[in-house]
């Protein structure tokens, strides 16, 4: 009697076919789970809990393994926890390099600082430990999951958390990458996010994604002129900061709502590269 076989499902995130509660090529969830730690119900392709931020399938303290072994010793869990630590290290390793060239007021851009019901560590008392709890994100959509991502990261840089900043970052990017197709805008904090994470791979690539759709975008300027410097490619960030300050005048006007959002980013990296080009306002 032959024994049936395991039902294969289509990961909601990659596409992969396969058995089981996760997904062998990215460790995503193969179907509704919960959260070890707070038992938030977790949809299928989640990597981390919405609620607590846990990476999915981690174990809450003194909790006990059940079932069969053989079933948890070939779990694809431990790709997704080695993919989320080599970023970790990716991030320290250029962390000192980083954290040498900073001091431009690009550092804290106004619209990291928290905004209207985007910051929820809660108001301060005597016995609060000052720790930042993670975002309960359960009932956002999956926009406003990776703009209020996005705020989190960026005030975290700007605090200098870089602890912080590394536990945050990887949900992020995972929440901005659910995202299809992704504007100009949101390739933007994308590549912001890992920039101040230490992944300058994947920033450099959202801004050449952004000028390669549209050559003259400030955004995509201003992220590209900010890897080459943290690269240390000293000409491109000339070229970049060039241009930045010859197209300024006429991309202004076409009003892009980017713009707005992004407007201190914007008026703080023209300041930059006329101070770095030798020119006057």
């Amino acid at each position: 009697m032959t024994s049936p076989q395991p039902t294969t499902t289509a990961c909601s995130v990659c596409g992969t076919e396969g058995t089981g509660r996760f997904c062998a090529n990215c460790g995503a969830t193969l179907s509704s789970t919960q959260c070890a730690s707070c038992h938030t119900q977790l949809s299928a392709g989640a990597h981390f809990c919405h609620r607590c931020g846990k990476p999915v399938g981690a174990t809450s303290p003194g909790a006990t393994t059940t079932g069969d072994p053989r079933k948890s010793s070939s779990s694809p869990l431990p790709w997704a926890v080695a993919a989320i630590a080599l970023l970790a290290l990716l991030a320290m390793s250029a962390g000192k390099f980083f954290n040498s060239n900073r001091g431009s007021s690009l550092d804290a851009p106004a619209n990291a600082l928290p905004q209207a019901g985007l910051d929820d560590r809660g108001a301060a008392d005597a016995n609060a430990s000052g720790e930042i709890r993670g975002p309960d994100i359960s009932s956002l959509s999956p926009e406003e999951r990776a703009d209020r991502l996005f705020n989190r990261v960026m005030l975290l840089s700007s605090q200098g958390k870089a602890d912080s900043v590394l536990f945050f970052a990887p949900m992020a990017i995972s929440a901005y990458q659910m995202l299809s197709p992704m504007s100009a805008d949101q390739r933007y904090d994308l590549g912001r996010i890992a920039e101040v994470a230490g992944a300058l791979p994947l920033a450099k690539a959202q801004a050449d994604t952004i000028l390669r759709d549209n050559p003259t975008h400030l955004l995509g300027l201003i992220l590209a002129a900010r890897v080459a410097s943290l690269s240390g490619d000293n000409k491109s960030q000339r070229d970049y900061e060039t241009k930045i300050l010859d197209v300024e005048t006429a991309e202004k006007t076409k009003k892009l709502p980017e713009y707005d959002r992004h407007e201190n980013d914007i008026t703080a990296a023209v300041t930059e590269a006329r101070r770095s080009l030798g020119r006057k306002s």
